[in-house]
């Protein structure tokens, strides 16, 4: 029997070579028809921690390795940009208060 192979989001790279991946899918509502955003949520085995969170990766149906753990990384199909909030908010900030400094400076002139 072949290996099934999803493409998915890496959500949380927090456990050593443990992702926990997201495969979206929509779904179809029995009664209304209206579709569904579904999600489907695997523990996948990363050797070599290759993957972050915000990755898409493609993983494949593997032997069971842990409790939860029944997929393995294939490769990482595309980076995710993560981008850190804190740090353009804290640069804002100082930017923000040199051109106040600098409309002061030329204010007294």
């Amino acid at each position: 029997m072949p290996k099934r192979v999803e493409t998915g989001i890496v959500v949380s790279d927090k456990t050593a070579k443990t992702r926990r991946v997201e495969i979206p899918r929509l779904v179809r509502h029995p009664r209304y028809g209206k579709y569904i955003r579904r999600k489907t949520i695997c523990y996948v085995h990363d050797e070599q921690n290759e993957s972050r969170s915000g990755d898409v990766v493609e993983i494949v149906e593997s032997r069971p390795m842990s409790r939860t753990k029944r997929w393995a990384l294939v490769r990482v199909v595309q980076k995710g940009t993560l981008v850190d909030v804190a740090a353009m908010r804290a640069a804002a900030r100082r930017e923000g208060s040199q051109k106040a400094d600098r409309q002061e400076d030329s204010a007294e002139m």
